[in-house]
């Protein structure tokens, strides 16, 4: 099983990005690929809501002048979708936004592509306002029928400078747990998937 997680931060080796691969850990050692994708700092632009995508139905955004159409194809390929971001003035960073904007009208478009997946949310957060980092991409993974796992708390971890997340004990248990909660649901629901409402 493949679990692809994707980088809102425009630090490449920031916090998020170490969230992120404390959550992947414990998928790794239960045999699942597993790979983290950047989308913070690269530019990711918002959707034009031209709906060419409901016209052309090939699983891809008409927008192809930054990396949205690189990082799509993963996210259909995946069994489990981990998104992070930095939590900036209680939100997401752009790309991040962008990213799952693009995504969602992309995926309606074309059937469906999220259905059943596994989707889950991870926030880096110097202080406060990472509830609403998670609730907006949870916002995402239930519109499109995806599978959120749930952990020991909140899935955020409290940094300011690269490294300071690992730090944070009570949020890289949680982490490790929900990359647990992640496996268990992925082998629980496995060969399932075709069997999901449309």
């Amino acid at each position: 099983m493949l679990a692809v997680a994707v980088n809102g931060s425009p630090k490449k080796n920031g916090n998020t990005y170490d969230l992120l691969n404390l959550v992947l850990q414990p998928l790794g050692e239960a045999g699942w690929e597993s790979k983290i994708l950047q989308a913070g700092g690269s530019g990711i632009k918002p959707c034009r809501a031209c709906f060419k995508c409901h016209k052309l139905k090939n699983n891809s955004c008409s927008l192809e002048a930054d990396s949205f159409n690189e990082i799509m194809p993963e996210l259909i390929r995946a069994d489990a979708v981990i998104l992070g971001s930095p939590t900036y003035f209680s939100s997401l960073t752009p790309e991040m936004k962008s990213l799952i904007d693009r995504a969602g009208i992309v995926s309606g478009a074309n059937g469906g592509l999220f259905r059943g997946k596994i989707g889950a949310a991870v926030a880096a957060v110097r202080r406060a306002g990472s509830i609403a980092v998670v609730d907006v991409i949870n916002h995402f993974f239930l519109i499109s029928s995806m599978i959120v796992p749930g952990s020991t708390y909140w899935n955020m971890g409290f940094g300011l400078v690269p490294g300071d997340a690992r730090k944070d004990e009570e949020g890289a248990a949680n982490m490790a747990h929900l990359g647990k909660m992640i496996a268990w649901l992925g082998a629980a629901l496995k060969d399932k998937r075709a069997g999901i409402p449309q």
